[in-house]
């Protein structure tokens, strides 16, 4: 397996991109995601397709407009 996997840390559990190689392996589109839950004794898994142009154009619209209100709601912790 090559490249590096990122973790990325959500209130769920942990995400991380699949590498081609995964991806190859179990039959899923490059670029989808694991998401790791920790549950008492075991992992589980979950497998998320990658985000399509539609939503990708969505969210940065909705960052463009809302942006501001995002950033302050981040420094408020909210």
């Amino acid at each position: 397996m090559t490249g590096m996997l990122e973790f990325n840390k959500t209130v769920q559990g942990w995400a991380l991109t699949m590498l081609p190689e995964m991806a190859a392996t179990v039959g899923v589109a490059e670029g989808s995601l694991i998401v790791l839950h920790l549950r008492p004794g075991k992992i589980e898994t979950e497998i998320l397709p990658p985000p399509t142009e539609e939503m990708i154009r969505s969210v940065e619209e909705s960052v463009d407009k809302f942006g501001e209100a995002f950033e302050e709601m981040k420094r408020r912790g909210d």
